[in-house]
Order: structure tokens, then C-alpha cells, then sequence
């Protein structure tokens, strides 16, 4: 799983501060923090993942960006990392979500895309630990997932700050929601953002989001 349009959308859109030690849960790639490093000049960012090859891409990704010195990436789960409590600014995620579809005969994909290795209750649980006081925790989820999710944020005092509904073509019921979670209580803000037009090219609300990251 290398780019996709949900890592770009929660790369180019996710609400966070410059100067923030920023955790990208589940790197693959490297592409979400690579986006976090461009955008924010002065943040620092830690990808962590599992997968060994997804591991070794992101470190080359890494080394040939011009943001080497401020990511590093490591091959770590997020219930192993050795981090102190409130040690981030900001973490994102791009989570694997299929809960209950088949496994994939391609290990590689079954980690990228099921939840078997990180259960959305343990990524909000070590989340909720990581996270500075005044920090901000976003991630993409299935629209059809996020009540559920918002549910368990709450439990661990997670307060819903942004939701952002995604809308793959005009007349569609949104397919992807992103939301930014907070510890501090936040009057929360509801958008929409179109990807598709009728015609099938980029939106301009799409266009203007990720135009700092596409090279065409």
C-alpha cells in the first residue's frame, strides 16, 4: 500500500501547528510524513510501522526528500513503542480498518489493511497515552466506521474537534471521513470536501487542498 488518495487527503488536510513533534502511526511509504514534513518546516516526525519492506521504502523515500534531518522511521508497532506519555504534539494515522472481510493471501496486505494488528480500541488507547495535553490526534476512517470510533475516543476523553466527510463524485453518500481528536473540549466543526467532479477530474475544493503535492 504505497499512495493513495487517503493518505494524501489526511496528509494535505490534517489540522495541525508548526514546531510540533509530530507520530505518523503506520508510515508505510513514508507519504504522510513526508507531506507533515513539507508543510510544517520547523515539525519533526517519527513513522513507525511493522512491515520490514514498508520500513526499507520509507527510509529511502526519506533519505531522498529534502526533509532527511527533521523524519526518521522506525520498524516498531505502536503498543511497543517506547515513548513517555505526552511525548507528542500530533499523531496521525491512515489506519488498516477491514475488521471483518478475508484476510489476504498477501501478508503485506493484511497488515496494511486489517485492523489484526492494531485494533482501533488499542490505536486510540496508546493514542490518548502519547498525546500532549494541548495535542491534536487525526485520522481517515469508512464513514461507516467513524460512529463507532468517535464512541471509543470518547471513553478515553478524546473530544471530537474536526470532521471532514469525504465525497468520492457528486450525489454520493461521503466514503471516508477525517476527523481530528482532541483532549481539550472543542466546539467541533463539520465540512465536506468533494474529491471527483461529474466529469471525473479533481474538484476545485480537492485541487486546492493537495495542490502543493501533485506534480501535475
Amino acid at each position: 500500500m504505497k499512495v493513495g488518495t487517503d493518505g494524501v487527503l489526511l496528509g494535505a488536510w490534517a489540522p495541525l501547528h508548526n514546531g510540533n513533534r509530530i507520530l505518523d502511526v503506520g508510515t508505510g511509504s513514508g507519504l504522510i510524513a513526508l507531506m507533515l514534513a513539507q508543510r510544517f518546516p520547523t515539525s519533526t516526525i517519527l513513522g513507525i510501522d511493522i512491515d520490514t519492506s514498508a520500513v526499507s521504502q520509507a527510509r529511502e523515500n526519506v533519505a531522498a526528500s529534502p526533509f532527511a534531518n527533521r523524519v526518521a522511521i522506525e520498524g516498531i508497532s505502536l503498543q511497543e513503542l517506547e515513548a513517555e506519555p505526552a511525548s507528542f504534539d500530533a499523531i496521525v494515522c491512515n489506519p488498516p480498518f477491514f475488521e471483518e472481510s478475508l484476510l489476504s493471501p498477501d501478508a503485506g496486505r493484511t497488515v496494511a489493511r486489517h485492523t489484526t494488528n492494531l485494533p482501533f480500541v488499542e490505536l486510540i488507547q496508546h493514542s490518548a497515552r502519547l498525546l500532549k495535553p494541548d495535542g491534536c490526534f487525526c485520522v481517515i476512517l469508512p464513514t461507516t466506521s467513524f460512529d463507532s470510533f468517535h464512541l471509543q475516543c470518547f471513553a478515553l476523553e478524546l473530544s471530537l474537534a474536526v470532521r471532514c466527510d469525504i465525497q468520492t463524485s457528486p450525489g454520493k453518500a461521503p466514503k471516508r471521513t477525517m476527523a481530528c481528536f482532541q483532549k481539550a473540549e472543542k466546539i467541533t466543526r463539520r465540512d465536506e470536501l468533494l474529491v471527483l467532479t461529474e466529469g471525473g477530474q479533481r474538484s476545485a475544493a480537492y485541487s486546492a487542498l493537495t495542490r502543493e503535492f501533485y506534480i501535475k
